[in-house]
This record gives structure tokens, C-alpha cells and sequence, in this order.
């Protein structure tokens, strides 16, 4: 089903804020769900809603909670989110990053006590959007092997970079660290496909292709992909001073109690480096260099990060509005604030 972004963020608004967030937070976190969705980030757009509401109702995420800020340098602040909405607590420290940027350079802004924050572009693309380059990284609950192993330590892990240019292009890169999202393989299963041998292991750490044999993800590239997730497991969880690799808490284990996850913001002004604008006209000549860089055999361009996301925003709007499944909808439309579907369940939400 087709909705416009007013629609959509209204249901979502609405449905987090029976669960019992207040509206401002209800709202920026259903702004931030919908900025996923319209670009076709749908593991990370409304599907998670009824997740939220669900914690939210059943007490692991604090309605009121009592964020504390304290500026530790010239450039590095540390906000503690009291287990708050993560959304809101993210987009916080992303502010006082900002902020500190502006004055100073360059600032790098800890979060730690927060729960799930989505999906971390947007938070770099609120720095490009004010001329700034920035980078973020969250850990997550074990999901991934180490290179050798058989058990999970670390989470997907995702890291995000932005960057502004001078003709209001933004440079938006946002990946897990894991070769592929757990939503990708439950898509194989109802599919009844099989799955690349490259994305997952047995309990045995045997790389399998049947995606009912999951046990646990895959670093991308090997130890390349274990050695970034190390990195923002250091910097976003034991840096924060949060628990870290295996210690963190699981997403759905049990949804009465806070996540205490850690995320870290990283922002820099160029103008205190390459000048401002040196740098812009440099980003822009290098997405246009690669625009015209020839295409291999079944390609049709080369894209910058976060290209391609527009583009779908702009045909979705194009074609009538976001496209959100039948059922997402219906639960958005519906009086139920959640199906009790998420609580003390293992890490693959099962």
C-alpha cells in the first residue's frame, strides 16, 4: 500500500505515542522512520514499529527520561540518555556535535545509556546539511562470529559518514559491518530460497546456504569486516563506558529493561582544515569525476553513497507515495498498541 509521508508519519507518531511516548519524542522518532522508509531503508523504517511500542509499554525504554549532558573538553561531551528513545537521544548528541563543531573544529560527542537509534545516516546528514563532514557508529546486541569462531561477539555494528558539496548534493554512506541484515535472510526463508554461502554459519561456524540453519552472521570481508566491527564496539561501547561485544544486551531477551547501548558522533568543519570552500567544490568534483568514470557490463552509472537512496524518495513520490506492506499498515491503522510478539525472544526475534 501507497501512503505520503504526512500519512505514514502520522500512523507512526500516533501508534508510539499510545504506547506511551510523549508527542515531541513520538515525533522525531516517526520523522526518523519515515526518512528510512521513503528511501527504501525498510528494515529500518515502520516494521519497527510495533517492536517500540511493545518495549516502550512493557517498560524498557524511559518515557521521561532524565538526559544529562557534560561537556568533557573543548571538543567532547558525553550525553547520557537514561535508556530514552534512541532516535531522540541520537539526534541530541548529533546537536551538541554540531554545536561544538562549529565553535571549535571539531567535536566528538559520546552517547551512552540509549536504546535502538535507527538508522544512523540521518544523523550524519544532519551535520552535512549544516556544511559539516561528520561520522557515527552504535554497537548491537552479538549477532556476528569473530574470523575463526563459532559463537557471536559482536553486533552488525554500523558505521555512517556524511558530506556536504557545493551544488547541495549530500554524500550519505551507512553499512553494517555484517555481509548481509538478518531481515535479508528471514526474506530467503519465506521465500523458500536458498542463501549465499558468504552471509552466515551453523552452530558449528560451517558456512551454510539453507537460511533455516542460520546460527550467525558473517563479517564483510573477513577479518577486515571482524577488525571494524572491533573498532566500533571500542569506540562506541567501551569508550562510552557501556557494556561491550558480548555484555551487550539483546534487542529482544527482555523488553522490561534498558538497552544501555553506546553510539559515538564524530564531526569536523573543514574550514578549519582545507578551507570551506575548497572542500565543497572538492566533493562536488569528485561525484561528478565519478559520474563520468565508464560503466562495467550491467551497470548503467556510477553512484555516489546515498544516491541511489534519493532516487528511490523521488520515484516513490513519483508513483503515489511510499510503498509500506499491507500488514504494517494495518497494525499502523489498528487500536493495538503491540501482539506481544517481540518479548524474550533469541536474537533473530524467534
Amino acid at each position: 500500500m501507497r501512503l505520503s509521508r504526512d500519512e505514514l508519519k502520522s500512523l507512526m507518531k500516533n501508534k508510539l505515542m499510545a504506547a506511551g511516548l510523549h508527542e515531541d519524542d513520538a515525533d522525531t522518532t516517526a520523522e526518523i522512520l519515515t526518512w528510512s522508509d521513503e528511501r527504501g531503508y525498510h528494515s529500518h523504517g515502520s516494521v519497527r514499529v510495533e517492536y517500540y511500542s511493545e518495549r516502550i509499554a512493557k517498560g524498557g525504554i524511559t518515557v521521561d527520561p532524565k538526559m544529562t549532558w557534560k561537556q568533557t573538553g573543548p571538543c567532547s561531551g558525553m550525553l547520557d540518555g537514561d535508556n530514552g528513545i534512541g532516535y531522540v537521544v541520537a539526534k541530541r548528541g548529533m546537536e551538541h556535535a554540531i554545536e561544538l563543531a562549529k565553535e571549535n573544529g571539531v567535536a566528538i560527542v559520546g552517547m551512552r545509556r540509549l536504546s535502538h537509534s535507527g538508522s544512523i545516516g540521518y544523523y550524519t546528514e544532519m551535520a552535512a546539511e549544516e556544511g559539516l563532514a561528520a561520522i557515527s557508529m552504535c554497537q548491537s546486541d552479538p549477532m556476528a562470529v569473530p574470523v575463526g569462531g563459532t559463537e557471536p561477539y559482536y553486533g552488525t555494528n554500523p558505521i555512517s559518514f556524511a558530506a556536504p558539496s557545493a551544488d547541495g548534493r549530500t554524500v550519505v554512506f551507512d553499512m553494517a559491518t555484517t555481509v548481509q541484515a538478518w531481515g535479508k535472510i528471514l526474506d530467503k526463508r519465506s521465500r523458500g530460497e536458498s542463501i549465499p554461502d558468504t552471509w552466515a554459519v551453523d552452530e558449528k561456524g560451517v558456512p551454510v546456504t539453507d537460511p533455516n540453519k542460520v546460527n550467525a552472521l558473517l563479517p564483510i570481508a573477513g577479518a577486515k569486516g571482524y577488525g571494524l566491527m572491533m573498532m566500533v564496539d571500542i569506540f562506541s561501547g567501551i569508550l562510552t563506558g557501556v557494556p561491550f561485544g558480548g555484555h551487550v544486551s539483546s534487542m529482544y531477551h527482555d523488553l522490561s529493561k534498558g538497552r544501555d547501548l553506546g553510539q559515538l558522533h564524530i564531526v569536523v568543519d573543514p574550514d578549519r582544515f582545507c578551507g570551506k570552500d575548497a572542500f565543497l567544490k572538492a566533493v562536488s568534483q569528485s561525484l561528478d569525476e565519478l559520474h563520468d568514470i565508464p560503466t562495467a557490463p550491467g551497470y548503467d552509472q556510477v553512484y555516489y553513497p546515498g544516491e541511489r537512496a534519493n532516487i528511490r524518495k523521488d520515484k516513490a513520490y513519483a508513483q503515489g507515495g511510499i510503498e509500506i506492506v499491507d500488514d504494517i499498515v494495518k497494525y499502523l491503522k489498528s487500536d493495538d498498541i503491540h501482539y506481544n510478539r517481540y518479548d524474550h525472544k533469541n536474537r533473530f526475534a524467534e
